[in-house]
């Protein structure tokens, strides 16, 4: 342990030592770290130190940012923290940014802005950068743009024998190929690099149904996402607002469904493309408007306080009138909140450089989030299985709905088959095994 305390130069924490337990602890509650040490990363040597020591001992490694995106919770070993690494540089003229493992995308977003540019961010500006990413990273414009795993240029990262790489496309292509989709199974990313969009501004905002006196919320929304072009990128959610202080007294107490707009082209020819939307009945609440780029998180508007809570998703092809019932039989009862987004586009499209991202022909997808640290039953994934096509790993929730079969079917059977043959190559003895695991 001294020797692992010598070599690193931020904090090196173990249970019952101060900060320990902040330092476990991610974003979603519901999940929770119990390793033997954490090693507060300050660079990609810290990186390098932590695994050595606990590949020499035979420990397992995991890493956190800020833990939005954990899937099985460690339980001894070395967790790795990175939030402390969070420089971020933009590049104006060669439109890309350059980010620390711990960086957000709130703090890229501001940057990128300044030169009416845009990273392929998703819709909570709170959420890590990294993690997302590696994911696949589900963008606000991802039927305009793609996948932000698709812009990544290069990574630096360390793997389990310690090394640190600079992975590019033309670089070990099968390493980056298989840490974009297959995520920190082959090791930690302590910086990465990647594409920026020309956009400054966008027509975005949402409107808001009353689910229960708007009937026919979500027939129509399907109806109208087969109309529109791909700079037109938007999801419709059912969401039960408490009835409490701090809610709009429009919203208080009731189960409304928010369709959610972020359009990358001219305003008015946003309002033309969302008029049929407005037709479906009266909103609640509309704040669709002309935006700067910097305030899209107002779109979701997801709340950046940490909380508890479970889910799962599944992805899905072209959705008929049986597959609408099913959603709408389920989503009638319960607190569960349920989002459908439009995918197709750029999305559908294989990137310039390839990546381990599946089911680019999903058409939609739909996740259910359970709020609290119980698991719910998943009743509605599950009814939607006439119509999956797969999963997508970001939003699989942890645990249980992160197992062997819900792993597997984030990925084509022939990619899965590659990444596993990886894995062995550059992680024989599996130290980097606390994460989605590989079946």
């Amino acid at each position: 342990m001294k020797t692992l305390i010598d070599r690193v130069e931020g904090p090196v924490l173990r249970p019952g030592d101060e900060g320990y337990d902040e330092e476990r602890t991610g974003f979603n509650l519901a999940a929770r770290h119990a390793p033997d040490v954490v090693v507060c990363a300050l660079g990609a040597d810290d990186v390098r130190a932590a695994v050595g020591y606990a590949a020499a001992r035979g420990l397992a490694v995991a890493v956190q940012g800020t833990g939005h995106g954990i899937s099985v919770a460690a339980e001894g070993g070395v967790l790795v923290s990175t939030r402390r690494m969070t420089d971020v540089r933009v590049d104006p003229e060669a439109r890309t940014a350059r980010v620390g493992a711990g960086a957000r995308w709130g703090d890229v977003i501001e940057r990128a802005a300044t030169y009416g540019l845009a990273p392929l961010n998703g819709s909570a500006p709170h959420v890590g950068v990294l993690g997302y990413t590696l994911g696949g990273g589900l963008a606000l414009l991802g039927r305009s743009h793609g996948y932000a795993a698709d812009r990544v240029i290069g990574m630096d990262v360390v793997t389990a024998d310690g090394r640190l790489r600079h992975v590019t496309p033309n670089g070990e292509p099968d390493l980056y190929w298989a840490l974009l989709g297959g995520r920190d199974n082959f090791g930690i990313v302590t910086a990465m690099e990647f594409g920026l969009v020309p956009v400054g501004r966008l027509y975005g905002g949402g409107l808001f149904f009353d689910a229960a006196g708007v009937p026919g919320v979500l027939a129509a929304y399907l109806r109208w996402t087969a109309t529109v072009p791909e700079r037109m990128n938007s999801s419709v959610a059912l969401i039960p607002f408490p009835d409490m202080p701090g809610v709009p007294e429009e919203l208080r107490g009731r189960r409304v469904l928010h369709v959610r707009i972020a359009f990358a082209g001219p305003a008015e020819e946003g309002e033309r493309l969302v008029e049929p939307l407005r037709a479906i009945g009266p909103r609640l609440v509309e704040t669709l408007r002309d935006l700067p780029y910097a305030e899209c998180g107002s779109i979701h508007d997801d709340p950046p306080v940490p909380m508890p809570w479970t889910g799962d998703d599944v992805l899905l092809g072209e959705l008929d009138d049986a597959a609408i019932r099913t959603i709408d039989e389920r989503i009638s009862r319960g607190e569960l909140i349920v989002e459908l987004r439009h995918l197709g586009g750029a999305l559908s499209r294989p990137p310039a450089h390839p990546n381990a991202v599946g089911h680019r022909d999903a058409r939609y997808l739909l996740a259910e989030l359970h709020p609290g640290a119980a698991h719910g039953p998943k009743e509605l994934v599950r009814a939607l299985a006439p119509w999956s096509v797969g999963r997508f790993l970001n939003l699989m929730g942890h645990g249980e709905d992160a197992g062997p079969e819900q792993v597997r079917s984030a990925y084509d059977p022939a990619d899965l088959e590659r990444l596993a043959a990886l894995k062995a190559v550059h992680d024989p003895c599996g130290t980097f095994r606390v994460t989605y695991r590989l079946p």
